[in-house]
């Protein structure tokens, strides 16, 4: 009887300590930690700009600014993967003594350099079928042809010359041809071939007179 009020007694103590020591440790997992830092270049010291920063528990993250910054929300313990083109992958541990709730860093990566090995391409296949294509090559020997040739490249000078529209107009008609292809990005452009407005105001202007046609 005895044993059984003991038990009866020290149940309720006991399943309580390890209810808090439960919720201690849940609490301690469960901290959230803001790290925040900037990724260099462990040469030049400059910032690195676009570094993925993956956290390996969670498999969430974040990319650096064009400046190098970058901030993402991490537990004490997590290691933190940075990678980058052109550099070596490391991981960074957070620290497990971290007693504020924001954590500032400033993560060095080291340059990855791969020397390949030197290629040399070549339009034909060996050097025999080169010479063979080059002793066969049919080129003009006599004035007539290298004159029309020549004449050819005047022509061209001069068409080039007659062209009257000064740089800022051609500076202005690239503009708009990127613009146009910047705001129609993703779909067609309009076309005025289906346009029953565009139709009625051609129609029209062909009674009236006023279409200008050249």
């Amino acid at each position: 009887m005895f044993k059984r009020l003991l038990v009866l007694t020290l149940l309720p103590i006991f399943c309580l300590s390890l209810s808090k020591k439960g919720s201690a440790q849940t609490a301690k997992f469960t901290q959230l930690i803001q790290l925040s830092g900037i990724v260099v270049d462990k040469d030049s010291a400059q910032s690195i700009p676009y570094v993925a920063i993956l956290v390996k528990r969670s498999y969430g993250g974040t990319i650096s600014d064009f400046s190098g910054y970058f901030s993402l929300i991490v537990v004490p313990g997590d290691s933190i993967v940075f990678q980058a083109v052109g550099y070596k992958t490391n991981i960074y541990k957070v620290p497990d003594t971290l007693s504020s709730d924001k954590y500032g860093i400033v993560h060095v990566m080291s340059r990855d350099t791969v020397n390949l090995k030197p290629f040399v391409f070549y339009s034909w296949p060996s050097k025999e079928a080169f010479k063979s294509a080059f002793l066969k090559l049919d080129l003009p020997d006599n004035d007539m042809t290298r004159a029309k040739r020549n004449m050819a490249l005047a022509a061209r000078k001069a068409r080039y010359g007659n062209d009257n529209r000064s740089a800022g107009v051609n500076y202005l008609n690239t503009v708009q041809q990127e613009n146009d292809k910047l705001y129609y990005a993703g779909q067609y452009p309009p076309n005025n071939l289906l346009n029953p407005v565009a139709w009625a105001k051609f129609i029209q202007a062909w009674k009236d007179g006023s279409l200008n046609v050249q």
